[in-house]
């Protein structure tokens, strides 16, 4: 409706009515409006309605719902069902061209505007987040493996007698096959221990490099959100030793947005050193499907690179999913959210210490790490060296998904690898442990009910190991009193 319809109207409808309805939906453009002149996350949530309305308006803009649309060509919108269509809001056409998958579609404009838009507003966030110099960012419809290999082969073309990629230990699979997918060969940085802390081994790092030569290292790959014991590398260090050799530095910052900390490690590495990119997840830090992630970097030029390496183009389903998001919290309502995160860390801290002391184990002194905990199974596993492993199943089967059990000197090989102590992130921790962090979204009941059933599950133990002992105690009295014994 433009002012002539509503013009139109008033020969209908009174036109006081007219006129109040045309201040109502006035309403809602003034908030398109913003966007569209700001490119920023709006301060409140926007309702349904308007966010509707906006991405209708956006699907008009597209030549597959033109009215008098005749295409001739391989790719036009189509789509065989309604309903994969109302899923899309008839934005078919998908983001970026051939070339560049920032890149504006001649035939796709309001597709286009829904991609520049969500890059502007993830910028904001991410501002807004703690990396406050951060000067470009993209999303891309992959998670956060196949994005670490879209940087790494950028930067293949930069430093092309490179083959090598110093990488501090972390006993994820993805980050290891990222390297080797883009055909780099990962050098693994074994971790050291620091109390209960598993920290960067800098000495080593930079030993390695002299070894290899800088010129032919491809870059180092950092982490900053990981699994206690392991905390956030030492990311301004690190930036350091990237600036004094000349050598690219990508860090993978897979769930870091909704943390603070790692959020002000990233920021303070690229003001005393070198960090050429750092990668999120979607999923993981604004509660979106799995499926997206966010490049972003401090070189307009260096990112712009990036995008134009991915072939072909796009998905827009990630890219309309963290924008309705977005646009659904405000910024305000994402930084309650943050806040909340924080909460809940220090809850599930103080709780499952508790629930520790009961069973002589302890939370591990992990300081560093704002995200994740971990509690020792010592006492499990001297109870056998199977009850750890019995310990997640147990959780699993009663629905506690997302704790990880950690058994001691598990062997995993990855792409002709070998890891000892697989997810321990090093060789021969002292103990095994069980895993639970905080992320974002999570409530105080998700905690209680967790604690609740571990404390079900170590009580199990606990009872079997009970009856053991009395049954042990009993054959010992037999032997002493001649019960149950035979004659030759």
């Amino acid at each position: 409706m433009n002012v002539e319809n509503f013009g139109a109207s008033e020969r209908l409808v009174n036109a006081a009515y007219v006129r109040q309805g045309a201040q109502g939906r006035r309403a809602h453009e003034l908030r398109l409006r913003a966007l569209l002149e700001q490119g920023k996350c709006p301060e409140d949530g926007w309702d349904e309605s308007t966010i509707e309305l906006f991405l209708h308006e956006l699907a008009i803009m597209d030549s597959n719902n033109f009215l008098g649309n005749c295409g001739v060509g391989e790719r036009e919108g189509r789509v065989a069902s309604g309903l994969v269509a109302r899923r899309h809001y008839r934005l078919i056409h998908g983001i970026g061209r051939s070339g560049d998958i920032s890149a504006v579609q001649p035939k796709a404009a309001g597709s286009s505007l829904l991609n520049k838009l969500t890059n502007s507003v993830v910028l904001d966030i991410i501002k807004m987040a703690g990396v406050r110099t951060v000067t470009n960012c993209f999303v891309v419809p992959m998670a956060t493996g196949m994005s670490l290999t879209l940087c790494f082969l950028t930067l293949r073309h930069k430093r092309p007698k490179a083959k090598y990629i110093i990488w501090p230990r972390i006993d994820q699979k993805s980050c290891f096959k990222s390297m080797i997918t883009a055909g780099f060969e990962p050098v693994v940085i074994e971790n050291v221990l620091e109390g209960d802390e598993l920290r960067t081994d800098l000495k080593a790092v930079e030993a390695k490099i002299q070894d290899l030569g800088a010129e032919n290292v491809l870059c180092v790959h950092s982490t900053t959100s990981c699994f206690a014991p392991r905390v956030p590398d030492r990311l301004e260090e690190l930036a350091v030793i990237c600036a004094n050799y000349d050598i690219p530095h990508i860090v993978n910052n897979a769930y870091g947005v909704q943390s603070s900390k790692c959020m002000h490690l990233i920021q303070q590495g690229a003001r005393v050193g070198r960090i050429d990119a750092f990668i999120q997840s979607l999923d993981k830090n604004f509660m979106v499907p799995v499926g997206g992630a966010i490049i972003a970097g401090f070189n307009d030029s260096f990112i712009q690179d990036i995008s134009k390496m991915y072939p072909g183009r796009a998905s827009a389903s990630p890219s309309l999913d963290v924008l309705i998001t977005l646009l659904s919290l405000g910024e305000s309502g994402y930084r309650q959210l943050l806040k909340e995160r924080k909460e809940m860390f220090t809850y599930l801290s103080s709780e499952l210490r508790k629930l520790a002391e009961v069973y002589n184990e302890r939370l591990l002194n992990t300081s560093h790490n704002p995200i994740s905990l971990a509690m020792s199974l010592e006492t499990l596993y001297e109870h056998s060296d199977m009850a750890v492993t019995q310990l997640g199943s147990m959780l699993f089967t009663r629905q506690v998904s997302g704790a990880r059990v950690v058994p001691l000197g598990s062997l995993q090989t990855v792409n002709d690898h070998t890891f000892k102590g697989f997810m321990s992130h090093t060789n021969n921790y002292p103990c095994a442990y069980l895993n639970a962090a905080s992320a974002i979204g999570m409530k105080k009941q998700d905690v209680d009910l967790f604690l609740k059933k571990l404390d079900k599950c170590m009580k199990t133990f606990r009872k079997e190991k009970s009856n053991r002992k009395d049954v042990s105690e009993m054959g010992n009295c037999n032997k002493d009193t001649g019960v149950g014994e035979t004659e030759d």
